[in-house]
This record gives C-alpha cells, structure tokens and sequence, in this order.
C-alpha cells in the first residue's frame, strides 16, 4: 500500500470513531451518490465481514448513509444521518451478510427510485482509503481520492484509442486505468483516473464518440 503522505497514515479529517468503519463507510456512501447523480428514493445496505459484526457499535450504519446524504467525513450532521434520511423520504435498510468477503471491511450498496438503480461494492482499506471493486456486476478498482472517468462502452475496436486521444488533446493526464467486461464483443466499463477534474465539455466530446454508451465523472 502506498501513501501520498503522513495524513493517509493518520486517517483523514472526521466524526468518529474509526478510520476505516467511519470515514471509509462515508466515502463508500459518498462515491455511490457521486455515480447516482441524485439523492436516491431507497437504497439497501449489506454489510460484510467486519462491517457485519461492529457496524452499529462503529457507527458503520450512520456512516455509509451520511455519505449517501452527499455530507464529507467531518460534517457535524453525520451523527443525526439517518433521522436526516428518515426526513428526505429514503427508504434505508441495512443487511448483515454471512458470506465471506474479499476484504473483512466490505459493503455494498443498492439504490435506486423511478429512474433507475446503481449498485456497488465498496471496501475500506484503513486511513479512510477506499476501493470500489464492483459496480453494476463489473469489475474495477476505484479508489474515490481522484477524479475519474466512468465509461460504458460497447468491447469495439478503437473505443479505448478514441478515449485516449481526447484526452490527450486536452493534456489530462491519466494515472490509473482498467477495463472490465462480462462478456467478449459486448458492453464494457473503462475505468479511468486522472490528474485534474474534467470539464464537461470534454464529457460531451467523449459521449459523442463512436460505440460509447455513457460517460460518468467523479470530481475530487
């Protein structure tokens, strides 16, 4: 594990009382919302691991769903975050779930309302560092702390390339980059983190190129 400095070792700037069962819970949460685009009308919760066996001691619950609030790691209101939710007419239920996880901090998140859903799978590496290995049943590995690119793409020749070359006219340089697919020549999901938030003028360029489906960013 790498750590851009002494605060990443520390843990972040928060309400209480663990890095990784509280401030990552929240970034989960946090990110979820980001690729919603909206506050959902419902969203189920399941906790795994370590998640399952102290979520309620470790404010695990509050945490995840203050994230989903949109509210950052040391927002006062995140204790009250479910009486919040409770008022804004989300629909909250929490899931403890025997299997066994890729990551003893696991959860994953399904929401939704009458435009759509999103589900995620989240884990909390410690320090408040997260990954989201899991979206929509493909596979990737998001940390959250960059911004970042989400492509669903049809698996076509030159759909990366055209990607990369729009980004390369605009200098943005890319720091971490995968693809993930569930099956040969069908849909894919580009996974791209880079150095600088993306305008979303540039989102348009990439939305209008050749086999793409639909472009996402997450601003830092």
């Amino acid at each position: 594990m790498k750590y851009r400095s002494v605060f990443d070792i520390i843990g972040p700037i928060m309400i209480g009382p663990s890095s990784s069962h509280t401030a990552g819970a929240v970034r989960i949460g946090k990110v979820a919302r980001n690729l919603f685009g909206r506050k959902p009308a419902w969203a189920d919760i399941f906790f795994y691991g370590s998640f399952a066996e102290t979520y309620k001691g470790h404010g695990t619950d509050v945490a995840i769903v203050g994230g989903l609030l949109n509210f950052d790691t040391f927002d006062e209101r995140m204790k009250t975050s479910l009486h919040i939710a409770k008022q804004e007419d989300i629909r909250i239920t929490f899931h403890e779930e025997e299997a066994i996880p890729p990551h003893p901090n696991t959860a994953k998140i399904r929401l939704g309302d009458e435009q759509g859903e999103l589900e995620l799978v989240g884990i909390s590496i410690g320090g408040g560092k997260i990954e989201i290995i899991e979206l929509n049943g493909f596979e990737l590995k998001l940390s959250g702390h960059h911004p970042a690119l989400l492509i669903m793409h049809n698996d076509r020749y030159g759909a990366i390339a055209g990607v990369a070359n729009v980004l390369a006219k605009y200098a943005i340089n890319i720091g971490h980059m995968e693809v993930s697919r569930k099956e040969k020549g069908k849909q894919a999901l580009m996974t791209i983190e880079v150095d600088q938030n993306i305008d979303d003028a540039i989102v348009e360029q990439l939305k209008a190129l050749p086999h793409i489906i639909d472009v996402t960013k997450i601003v830092e």
